[in-house]
């Protein structure tokens, strides 16, 4: 954080920025992702109460919570929840590509000194 109020005191730019990325998942909630709920959730939170601390020096702190995009993820869950659950929804919708994440993290911190997005929900235009 030292270095983020420095930059947005005396940086070229006069702000600096801290963008988290999180997921749909803090809030679309089902009983076998129990922990990965928690864990985005709290990177909301945290993301929300560090804006509050530190909005007022020109430090902005957003949150990207994407939904479903084409990444490693079946390969960090048992079996049992690819079968069941990612690979039938995966197979219904077109994701999102990394690129598109990176795209809405630029968007965020372009913007000029006076504006914040502190949150974005980004998603494939088939997820509900």
């Amino acid at each position: 954080m030292p270095h983020l109020l420095k930059a947005a005191e005396k940086g070229p730019r006069k702000v600096a920025d801290l963008v988290n990325v999180s997921s749909v998942g803090a809030f679309q909630i089902n009983p076998i992702n129990n922990v990965y709920t928690l864990t985005k959730a709290a990177v909301n939170g945290f993301s929300e109460s560090l804006r509050q601390e530190v909005t007022q020096r020109h430090v902005r702190v957003g949150v990207i919570e994407p939904g479903s995009v084409s990444t490693e993820l079946a390969s960090h869950n048992k079996p049992e929840v690819v079968d069941s659950i990612l690979a039938p929804f995966f197979s219904e919708i077109q994701t999102l590509e990394p690129e598109d994440i990176a795209d809405a993290l630029a968007y965020m911190v372009t913007r000029p000194r006076h504006a914040s997005v502190a949150k974005m929900w980004v998603g494939p235009t088939e997820q509900v």
